[in-house]
């Protein structure tokens, strides 16, 4: 593993558990996907995740106006394929996901299995998207996925119908 150079990417001591986590394990996985031409290789878990955090100061330098930029784009929706990927890998059945986005960025993102629909979150105020640290993001991916397959665990017939 490589080191840091970027002291606010540095993970603290208590992170290694949050790499260790099945939905950061997935974020990760996706992202090394996305490196056609192998540049992130020698990047580090942590160095690959940096920029799924947005400070408060950044988040109120971001104008709300306009069109959300492609970063944050990217950003939202590999954090939400990254949801979809832990919950196939929890639940072993087949996730799909709808997102739909509004120019002023607000919109919705819809997780189904068969006929069942086992998450559905609003999202707003997508300009800002990000997490303060890695470990809100890892908390808020995992309850995500909790969440869902506490569904397909509450109907399991409609979710294998």
């Amino acid at each position: 593993m490589t080191t840091l150079s970027d002291p606010a990417v540095t993970p603290t001591v208590n992170d290694d558990k949050i790499f260790g986590t099945p939905f950061i394990k997935c974020l990760v996985q996706l992202i090394r996907a996305e490196d056609l031409y192998g540049l992130w290789r020698d990047k580090c878990d942590a160095e690959l995740l940096a920029n799924f955090t947005v400070t408060y100061e950044q988040r109120r330098a971001i104008p709300i106006i306009g069109d959300p930029d492609p970063l944050v784009l990217w950003r939202l929706n590999t954090f939400y394929a990254a949801v979809g990927m832990a919950i196939e890998e929890r639940s072993e059945l087949l996730v799909s996901r709808t997102m739909e986005l509004s120019q002023e960025g607000f919109g919705r993102v819809l997780f189904t299995t068969k006929r069942l629909v086992l998450l559905s979150t609003t999202l707003r105020n997508v300009h800002r998207f990000g997490f303060n640290t890695l470990r809100k993001c890892a908390k808020t991916g995992t309850k995500l996925v909790s969440d869902a397959v506490a569904v397909v665990d509450a109907y399991p017939d409609v979710a294998r119908a």
